[in-house]
Formats: C-alpha cells, structure tokens, sequence
C-alpha cells in the first residue's frame, strides 16, 4: 500500500519512477512553505535530479505513491527546467533539518522550552491530496539526556522553523555531512554547489582541512575563490597547504597577487615552495600544469620497494602507473633524472631487482616551457597517463597527468555543465 505519512530523511535517494516504470531521477531533497498563522507548513513539490546531475522540480500533486524504495508520479510529463528556490521556500534537507528550534510542549516537561535541533520532518498527505508537514523530530539537547536523544512532537508545538529562523548564522551541518560520508569528492563538490550559500558556508566550516581541500578541488574557479573567501585566512592557508600543489597554484592563480602572496605567506614553506615554483610558469605548460610531487626513486630502490610506494592510496591511478628514478636529491628538483619505470614493468619483475637496472631512458621528457598542445600530442603519441618534466640542467622538476590536462583542454565551465554520467555513478 502506498504510504500517505513519510519522513522526508527516508526520501532521500529515492529512486523516481515515471507511470512506464522508466527511472527519472533520485530524490535530493523536499521543497516546503510555512505559511502565515499556524496553518501547517506546505510541502510544494520534490526536488529531483536526473541522471544528467540536473536538478528538477516535481510538484507533489504529480506523486502517486511513495513505496519502499521508490516514489511513482502519475505522469510521464515533468518540467526539465532547472529548479529554482522561490522565495517563502525552504528545502527540507538542505535548510530546516539541523535548524535549532524551541518545543512548546507542557505534557513533556524534560522538553518544554528547551532549544533542539530538527532531526528529520514527517510529512503527511492530507484528505485533499496536500502534503503538509505533520511531525517534528527533533534531536535531544544535553538537558534531556545523550545528544543524539531524538523525539517526535507535533509541527504546532515547534518554533523556529521560519526562513528568517532558518537563515540564523552557524546552524549545525550535521546530517548534511552524514549524507557526504562515503562520497567521491567530485559528488560532494557537486552537492555542495547546490546548496544555498549560507549552508554550503557552513558545511565548508564543518569539514576537515583534507576534506575540504579535496572538494575544493573539484570546484569551478569562482567557486573556488569564492568558498576560500568566506574562511578566516589562517584556515584558508591550512587548506591550500593540503590541496595537490597544482591545484592550490591554479586556485592562488585566481586571486589578486598581494592576497596570494599573504595565503603564500601563512602557508608551511615546505608546502608553499612547491606552489610558488608552479605559479612561476604559465598555467598552460608543463610547468604550470605538472605535479612537483610524483614517485621519485633512487636507482637503488627494489621492486618490492616501489609497488609499496605506488600502493598509497592518496596516489592518484594517473600518478601510480610511473615511478621516475634520479641520482639523489629524490625531492623535486631533484638530481640527474635517469628514467621511468611503469608500473607494468614492477609488476613483472622478481621483488629484489633494483629499479635502475630497468629505467626507461628511451621515453623523451618534457620540457617545462611545453604548451598545452604539444602535451596533448605527447600523451597520444605514447599512450601515456603521467609524463616526466625535466629541466635544461636534466633535473625531474614534476610529472603531468593525464587529469591535468583534460581539465585544461575542457570548457572553463565544464563542471557546471550537466552532461550524463556513466552508468554505477550512483545518481
């Protein structure tokens, strides 16, 4: 039986079917209104993206069942138009769920008048077809017990769920970030660009220097520029510091030269001076382009020694298909560079051979001053992944992965273009 009383926390995910049976899409979240006096707040529609990563709005009247699993509309027919928050909406997820509100609740005294935070919202259909939310439940503040504590109380007996309570600074993020535990960082980046400003903010405030160096990096540049602006700048410094050197050199690349160089400034110079060498060259060279930071090996390194290298798993795939073998210093710029080795190679050799008894030295380098054509050309013509960047002096001074350059050779706004997605993408 279709159910009429649901918790919107459940419908996230959801697969949307069409009256055929073709998928259309995944619920992300659950447009709402509170309206004037105390009439129950209006649930106006879902909003659903498809598997183009388009966000669409789906009016609730269109839904004609919410099952386990999925939710049925009654028509084939939906607006493709992007979905657009109106003003006196809300979204459900994004907005109220984490907001701090007040019960009013005699019959519960451990609850009456105590500030809690909304832990989910039951909508219910009501004998017109509305949907309106019907229960709050909120999640237990110390004064009445564990924090994670939750109780369901009726929409009447809560206050606080109004856009100007909602859109109060430093609300909590907190089933926000359990809906991005497990996700690709590119996703997260993509979610997070859906989110009003203020919460997009305050899940950025919430997440770890790592974390949110890696979803900063799966940005658009104003983007980009834009989320590292709302951070105080001893934080900002943090996060450009455990970016990918390239990355954190493209992003500085975007920012006025004087707050660059502040950023620079704070930044431990161990992590800064790889950044500062990348932005002296043009961002489209293999100077500007590389990573200073590839597997670099000494001649004397075994195999067995250089598959435990490659096996970190903050190595990119791009990355771990080539070791580079130099005369020390390993760290970039390092001493004479002798040649590659791929992984394929390691692969195939007994775990006690040395790695300078089989560099590729035949494999041409490339020069830092390179442009970004002449790369393209490069990584074609050897069916390569990562190339070496060596010096005048013969000197390994990076490595350009593939990555890299696709990212230059696409749209400057490729990311924000809603292309379909391989199937397993999980939308």
């Amino acid at each position: 039986m279709a159910t009429t009383r649901v918790y919107v926390a459940r419908l996230a995910g959801l697969t949307v079917l069409g009256p055929d049976g073709e998928s259309i899409g995944r619920v992300r979240d659950v447009v709402v209104a509170v309206r004037h006096g105390r009439q129950q707040p209006r649930v106006h529609g879902l909003v659903v993206e498809l598997v183009t990563r388009r966000r669409i709005f789906v009016p609730m009247l269109r839904v004609t069942a919410i099952e386990p699993g999925i939710v049925t509309l009654n028509t084939g027919t939906v607006s493709l138009r992007r979905f657009a928050q109106r003003p006196g909406e809300m979204l459900a997820l994004a907005q109220i769920v984490d907001t701090q509100v007040r019960v009013n609740d005699p019959g519960l005294p451990d609850l009456d008048g105590v500030d809690v935070f909304v832990a989910d919202l039951g909508i219910e259909q009501t004998r017109t077809r509305d949907w309106v939310i019907g229960r709050v439940a909120v999640r237990g503040h110390r004064r009445i017990g564990r924090r994670r504590t939750v109780h369901v109380v009726d929409w009447s007996q809560v206050d606080g769920l109004t856009p100007a309570d909602v859109d109060r600074p430093g609300q909590d993020v907190t089933t926000l970030l359990e809906q991005f535990e497990g996700l690709r960082a590119a996703d997260v980046a993509h979610r997070l660009r859906e989110l009003p400003e203020k919460r997009r903010v305050e899940v950025a405030l919430a997440l770890d220097d790592g974390r949110l160096a890696d979803v900063v990096q799966e940005l658009p540049d104003d983007d980009q520029v834009d989320l590292l602006g709302h951070l105080e700048v001893r934080r900002a410094a943090d996060v450009l510091e455990a970016m990918d050197p390239d990355d954190a050199a493209d992003l500085l690349g975007e920012l006025p030269e004087s707050e660059a160089e502040s950023l620079l400034a704070l930044m431990d110079p161990e992590e800064s001076e790889p950044v500062r060498r990348l932005l002296a060259h043009s961002p489209d060279t293999a100077g500007g382009l590389m990573t200073p930071k590839p597997v670099v090996l000494g001649p004397s390194t075994t195999v067995a020694e250089a598959l435990a290298r490659v096996r970190d798993p903050d190595l990119t795939p791009a990355l771990a298909s080539m070791v580079f073998v130099v005369r020390p210093p390993t760290a970039t710029p390092t001493g004479r560079y002798l040649g590659c080795v791929h992984i394929q190679q390691l692969l195939r050799e007994p775990p006690a051979h040395l790695v300078g008894g089989m560099v590729d030295a035949d494999l041409m380098p490339l020069s830092p001053e390179l442009p970004l054509a002449a790369i393209t050309r490069y990584f074609a013509t050897y069916n390569l992944v990562c190339g070496p960047v060596v010096d005048t002096e013969n000197h390994l001074l990076g490595a350009v992965t593939v990555d890299d350059v696709l990212d230059h050779l696409l749209p400057e706004d490729w990311r924000e273009e809603e292309e379909p997605l391989a199937e397993g993408s999980g939308l």
